[in-house]
């Protein structure tokens, strides 16, 4: 197994470190809130917790993911581009910062995402 191969496994295996914590964290906290008051968090227990969890953390990781694999294909271009014609640079860089924007809006998602996640109102 050559490193690239062995990063991607790894990189895999994280995500799903990732989403366990996700599912378990988001989880904990409600169950740890719900037993302090009684019959109050039915709502907040629920399968659209979880699943808004789940979003917010595949929106972030396949956004950076795709932001990195399309920075990696054009900036191998934008750099051997570059070694062609200096006057390039421009174009260049606004091709590496569109891909970079790519990963940006990913996070807008999840941000927008985590929001909707119910709360439980406090007294």
């Amino acid at each position: 197994m050559n490193g690239k191969h062995k990063f991607y496994l790894l990189l895999s295996i994280f995500q799903f470190i990732l989403i366990f914590l996700v599912i378990f964290t988001s989880n904990g906290i409600i169950s740890f809130v719900a037993a302090q008051v009684p019959d109050a968090f039915d709502y907040y227990d629920s399968a659209t917790t979880m699943v808004l969890g789940l979003s917010v953390a595949i929106s972030v990781s396949a956004a950076v993911l795709g932001s990195a694999w399309a920075m990696k294909t054009v900036g191998t271009a934008a750099i051997s581009a570059l070694s062609e014609r200096e006057e390039a640079f421009f174009k260049a860089f606004l091709v590496v910062a569109l891909c970079e924007a790519l990963a940006v809006y990913g996070l807008i998602v999840a941000i927008l995402l985590w929001t909707k996640i119910p709360t439980p109102l406090t007294n």
